[in-house]
């Protein structure tokens, strides 16, 4: 089957659920540029740092969607206040128990 491409990235926010306004108010310009599904996780204790686990139709397109003007400009209306932690991840393997 095909790979997907998978992108973790951590961040601080300001105010949760204005940042997610934000990001959903993205969705378009995000699967227009690649991005197939979204994961957003937050630790218990810390509603502000947010933990997001994306899969993309490929690597290629991921990459340039992060070094995109589009994406930082979001990041700042959104209230992303540090820069963010991102690696491109190929899936190794998977499986339920």
């Amino acid at each position: 089957g095909i790979v997907m491409a998978h992108v973790l990235m951590e961040h601080k926010v300001k105010d949760y659920a204005a940042w997610k306004a934000v990001f959903d108010s993205n969705a378009e310009f995000r699967r227009s540029s690649g991005e197939k599904s979204y994961h957003i996780f937050r630790p218990n204790g810390n509603g502000n740092d947010v933990t997001l686990l994306f899969e993309w139709s490929s690597l290629k397109e991921a990459e340039k969607f992060y070094a995109s003007l589009e994406l930082k400009s979001a990041m700042q209306r959104a209230g992303v206040v540090e820069a963010p932690k991102i690696q491109f991840l190929t899936e190794a393997a998977k499986g339920s128990l």
